[in-house]
């Protein structure tokens, strides 16, 4: 067992309190986005086995089957296929999507041969992986999550009665779902700059307004406008509403695969993905957009997002079920005092993250580690443990069986 030293992304989006509350340190003032437990190159957790703090990723790579397990390897190369993170979110990030595994290789394949530097600011495609992603909600959070039905979509633009998006209404009203859906897109990313900005400065001041009525779409034109607030003028204000607003509660959890446009707005969360950098951003950015790419990557179906609630099993484990092999994330909630310990078979690699009380993991050598609030260890394949908690929360990062 390895107790893990992470590193914080102080990205503009991030909050100043929420990571630092949890971690026990004292705020910097500056915003702290992202914590990363894992492997990924960018930002490794480190491990210390008496020689020093070394990176997770050098550990892993010096002696994949014997940190992944032969199987891992075997499925998913030698290099931890998950990336598991504490997510702050102060304001809106960037309203994006991500490639499914053939459309990451196909991206990454052709950005390569056409020698674009790694670190260009046009470059779409990080790596050849696919990035399918998870997030539990710590606290209330709110998000944005796939296409709203279209039809309900033309209701709520109608309802800001802005000249200029009465067209995307009426596509939307008149067209079949997946032609609607991509040439309303279409035509936001593509339109004039003057235009749309004149655009969105009307529909956020009417969001304003019609989020301070008593209406259907009340919470989401509030949403809208907080966007617009932190984002004027941008387009991506516009796309944002072609998209269903979820709230989740502390507990519950989203699910985003491939081709399905998010942005998460606020709140505090565990997030699990697999091992990948593929972001393809719509709008709320000042970053590159790649239209094109974009484009052939979206899905263009309406779907009300999913929210997950956890599996309890028998073992005292809660499952938060996902249509993926690289990641399995669940959690074990500890009654105070708790003595009943919930057992972590070996097999698989794994990180155990404390968000709440004390937990005390046991491997079967003896050896013990004490768990408090913001604390993580990583276990290698071939370590067998037990685990108990005083009032405690522990997210258990690993992959699908």
């Amino acid at each position: 067992m390895d107790r893990l030293a992470n590193t914080v992304r102080p990205y503009a989006w991030g909050s100043t309190t929420a990571i630092p509350e949890l971690l026990g340190t004292a705020p910097t003032g500056e915003p702290q986005a992202e914590l990363w437990l894992g492997a990924h190159p960018g930002a490794p957790s480190r491990v210390d086995r008496g020689d020093g703090p070394r990176p997770l990723c050098d550990t892993v790579g010096a002696d994949p089957e014997g940190e992944l397990g032969p199987e891992a390897v075997r499925r998913f190369g030698p290099r931890l296929p998950f990336l598991l993170k504490l997510l702050a979110a102060a304001s809106p990030l960037s309203l994006q999507v991500h490639p499914d595994l053939d459309q990451a290789r196909g991206g990454y394949a052709d950005e390569e041969a056409r020698g674009i530097p790694a670190d260009a600011p046009h470059r779409t495609y990080k790596d050849a992986n696919h990035k399918p992603e998870l997030l539990c909600a710590l606290t209330p959070f709110e998000g944005l999550c796939g296409f709203r039905d279209p039809a309900a979509t033309a209701e709520l633009l109608a309802a800001l009665d802005v000249d200029s998006l009465k067209p995307y209404a009426d596509l939307l009203h008149a067209r079949p779902e997946g032609d609607a859906l991509r040439e309303v897109l279409t035509a936001i990313l593509t339109a004039e700059h003057d235009a749309i900005a004149d655009t969105v400065h009307a529909a956020t001041a009417a969001a304003t307004r019609l989020a301070a009525e008593d209406g259907p779409h009340r919470d989401a034109y509030a949403a809208y406008a907080s966007i617009a607030h932190h984002y004027p003028g941008d387009p991506g204000v516009i796309a944002a509403m072609l998209l269903n607003h979820v709230r989740l509660n502390p507990g519950e959890a989203l699910y985003l695969g491939a081709g399905v446009p998010h942005a998460y707005l606020d709140g505090f969360g565990v997030e699990i993905m697999a091992n990948s950098d593929n972001v393809l951003r719509c709008g709320l950015t000042p970053k590159h957009i790649d239209v094109p790419e974009l484009l052939r990557v979206v899905r263009f179906e309406a779907a009300d997002p999913a929210v997950l609630r956890p599996e309890a099993d028998t073992g005292g484990e809660e499952v938060y079920a996902a249509p993926v092999d690289e990641f399995r994330l669940s959690r074990y909630v500890f009654a105070p005092a708790s003595e009943t310990p919930a057992t972590l078979p070996p097999g698989r690699p794994q990180i155990l993250l404390c968000t709440s009380g004390t937990a005390r993991v046991r491997g079967a050598d003896g050896t013990e580690l004490a768990l408090r609030q913001g604390e993580s260890v990583y276990m290698r394949a071939t370590e067998h443990a037990e685990l108990t908690g005083d009032a405690a929360t522990v997210f258990r990062a690993t992959v699908a069986a």
